[in-house]
């Protein structure tokens, strides 16, 4: 470990990892009431991302009555809180102690992949068990990840130390070297493509119905490497029962001549997950921006009028968009 890391500025972050290093002493049990208790602390306070939620819950499930949103909302922040403790535990847990409340199904699917000689990429996307989902599939094959670094050295050297530790190597996102390398090397390779891309390569895509800036690599990189591509979900399961998680059989005819095409594909995937465990989607993230200054600005719209869930006239305005 570098020295710098421990200077002064870091300390803060040192205890908060020995607090999380200690909060894993407790049984699962306990850390899933511990979660639900800190979300429902930040979903009462007067924050950005509360309002980002409520208002991509209004654009994506708009058949669903503003009380029920707001139902689901507060689940949502429950599994928020719970995200950041499991998180402590796919870092921290044995691999006993994991195994004993995950299941896998679709290994079948990743093995006759892998025996193909040409590397997977395995597909997921941004839901609050978007860590776990790593640990499970690490447990089943050693996996690279790619990942952005955080701006806290301390952290991103730590998140990248713990990830490894259990079978995961990880690839900075913007490495496509080493993308390429690990697949033609006959390696699986995971990440989730579905958060809101604006740079070179950006394509309008539409998820729920509306069009979203998306990166649309996955179709180029399979072209690229003849990789097989495999949907992967991870689920946490009811009360203390733990997490399913499932890899799907490959795309058959994937990649296809429409790199958008082939992007919405697999966001129609992402739609059915949600659709069955909506309050695990990570739904305080921005994910509709768009490529030019034409496209509607969702976002101003709600912070200038927190009230608006439910209430004709802002959505309704700024998009004629599809029935879901």
């Amino acid at each position: 470990m570098p020295n710098r890391l421990f200077a002064p500025r870091y300390w803060l972050t040192w205890l908060a990892i020995g607090l999380l290093r200690a909060v894993m002493l407790l049984p699962y049990s306990w850390l899933l009431v511990m979660g639900m208790g800190l979300g429902t602390l930040l979903r009462h306070l007067p924050l950005q991302f509360v309002r980002t939620a409520r208002r991509n819950m209004e654009l994506c499930l708009p058949t669903q009555t503003p009380t029920e949103r707001e139902r689901l909302l507060a689940r949502h922040f429950g599994s928020l809180g719970i995200g950041l403790f499991e998180t402590a535990f796919s870092w921290w847990a044995s691999s006993a102690r994991v195994g004993r409340i995950i299941t896998v199904d679709g290994c079948e699917n990743l093995q006759a992949a892998l025996a193909r000689g040409r590397g997977v990429i395995v597909l997921t996307a941004h839901f609050t068990t978007l860590e776990m989902g790593g640990r499970v599939l690490a447990s089943v094959q050693p996996t690279s990840f790619l990942y952005r670094p955080t701006k806290n050295a301390l952290l991103a050297w730590f998140i990248a130390k713990c990830r490894c530790k259990f079978g995961g190597t990880p690839i900075p996102r913007d490495d496509i070297r080493a993308m390429i390398s690990a697949l033609k090397n006959n390696e699986c390779v995971w990440y989730a493509p579905d958060q809101s891309y604006r740079k070179k390569g950006a394509q309008m895509v539409e998820m729920f119905g509306i069009p979203a800036a998306t990166n649309t690599f996955t179709s180029r990189l399979a072209r690229m490497t003849g990789a097989t591509v495999l949907p992967y979900f991870c689920e946490r399961l009811p009360g203390a029962q733990g997490y399913h998680a499932v890899i799907h059989p490959a795309f058959d005819n994937f990649p296809s001549k429409c790199p958008v095409a082939d992007t919405e594909r697999f966001n129609h995937l992402i739609e059915a997950q949600v659709r069955k465990v909506p309050e695990q989607y990570l739904w305080v993230h921005r994910r509709f921006k768009g490529l030019s200054d034409d496209y509607p600005d969702y976002y101003s719209c709600a912070a200038r009028v927190p009230t608006l869930v439910g209430q004709p006239g802002c959505l309704e305005k700024q998009v004629a968009r599809k029935p879901v």
